[in-house]
């Protein structure tokens, strides 16, 4: 009889945590592993280290870029893409690819990520599939949301540890996903608008669906 994934969650709060935490079935834990890119890299790597994972989820909420990625909305990364490591030059950011070092993306597997897509359709909440950027500055001006868009066209949401997790789970060679729930839009600073409860029940009822597709994967992969 073949097992269940062992499946780790990270999210960057534990209000995360605990939105996901009874949605999830038995053989996945949910950890808070800390805001931003080095605690969540950091965070997820002890954990990694502590117990045997066939699967690492960055998940939490986020910011969406509109109209294309509405607050409310569920995006699930086909590309985990790290915003603003590189340099700064006269001609614009390089990023650290460019210089010759490390990387700047991780792509979750692809199956994986359109078989849970397709298991949150006909929720409430729209369901979709793009880039999320990893940002060690939350986007606060028109101008940056601009520009992020420019060099990143395929970019639906931001958001603060993905890229960190993602980074662990390479380490360890495992593979890894992420899941934003869009609480507010990428640009100007708006807390009237923001929609955190409403994002943190989509994340929640997202969990709900998962399971029937992560053993499915874990039997076929």
């Amino acid at each position: 009889m073949e097992s269940s994934p062992r499946v780790l969650v990270a999210t960057a709060v534990p209000a995360e945590r605990d939105a996901v935490a009874d949605r999830l079935p038995p053989y996945a834990d949910a950890v808070a592993v800390g805001v931003g890119p080095a605690a969540a890299a950091a965070h997820t790597a002890a954990a990694l280290a502590r117990a045997p994972y066939d699967l690492v989820v960055s998940a939490g909420i986020g910011g969406g870029f509109l109209p294309d990625a509405p607050i409310g909305s569920l995006v699930f990364a086909d590309e985990i893409t790290v915003a603003d490591l590189g340099a700064e030059t006269p001609d614009g950011f390089l990023p650290v690819t460019e210089l010759g070092f490390g990387a700047v993306t991780h792509r979750p597997p692809g199956s994986l990520v359109r078989d849970l897509a397709a298991a949150c359709e006909g929720t409430s909440a729209t369901v979709l599939t793009g880039t999320v950027l990893t940002v060690s500055t939350v986007t606060g001006t028109a101008e940056r949301a601009a520009e992020l868009r420019r060099r990143h066209p395929r970019a639906l949401a931001e958001a603060m540890e993905g890229f960190g997790v993602a980074e662990a789970a390479a380490a360890y060679a495992l593979p890894v996903l992420e899941i934003r729930a869009v609480s507010n839009a990428v640009g100007p600073r708006d807390r009237a608008a923001w929609r955190i409860g409403e994002a943190l029940g989509a994340l929640g009822d997202a969990f709900g669906k998962f399971a029937p597709v992560l053993e499915s994967w874990k039997r076929h992969d």
